[in-house]
């Protein structure tokens, strides 16, 4: 079955009046000057969390790049294929963004596999060997909280991985050198889409903290 959702296509004619057929000039803008993003978003796949939508922003305002969990790998050898890796670096690079935010959130459907799963991992899965690059964030978790519940552990591993994506960021000469000349400002954020909340990690307090 061939059927377009009317949805989208409705939505599409919504924004091509809102944009397009009005005295809107952004889009001109864009494309006379390109983009210009100030901030890089490292944000996750789930359909509840757009980046964009969260934080009401405009087309332009953010450079978003969207994988499962949010994650960011740390520097890896030439071989093989880099999707996120290559749009930070175009980000950083090219673009110039002074900020990136490793934008994780509740609820995330591939920390609560890593979590469930103990850390096992199936090689005939994508996703598995993808959130093993957070391991050491769930085998920290449970050797610190052992006796919490399922979920306690999976909202701590969700918040730990952040922390795991920052560490990463800084193993790129390029995003190191300029955090270190203060040109880049890494950021951590956790979206509770329970509550409606967001949250900041604190460096000072070593913990995440309502923004």
């Amino acid at each position: 079955m061939n059927t377009i959702p009317s949805k989208l296509i409705e939505g599409f004619r919504r924004f091509r009046e809102r944009h397009f057929e009005r005295n809107d000039s952004l889009y001109q803008q864009l494309v006379a000057k390109g983009q210009t993003p100030k901030t890089l978003v490292v944000a996750c796949c789930d359909s509840r969390v757009d980046p964009a939508l969260v934080l009401d922003c405009e087309p332009g305002d953010l450079f978003v790049i969207r994988n499962v969990a949010n994650l960011v790998p740390p520097v890896e050898s030439r071989a093989g294929h880099h999707g996120t890796t290559a749009a930070i670096e175009y980000g950083v690079r090219t673009l110039g963004v002074g900020h990136i935010i490793v934008f994780g959130h509740a609820h995330c459907g591939g920390i609560n596999a890593l979590v469930k799963n103990g850390g096992v991992s199936n090689p005939d899965s994508f996703i598995d060997d993808w959130m093993c690059l957070v391991e050491s964030a769930r085998s920290g978790v449970m050797a610190e909280m052992p006796n919490a519940t399922l979920e306690e552990q999976t909202r701590a591993c969700e918040q730990r991985a952040i922390l795991v994506s920052l560490h990463n960021l800084m193993t790129f000469s390029w995003v190191r050198e300029r955090v270190e000349a203060g040109q880049l400002i890494l950021h951590g954020w956790y979206f509770d889409i329970e509550h409606g909340q967001l949250l900041r990690y604190d460096a000072a307090t070593r913990g995440f903290i309502a923004l």
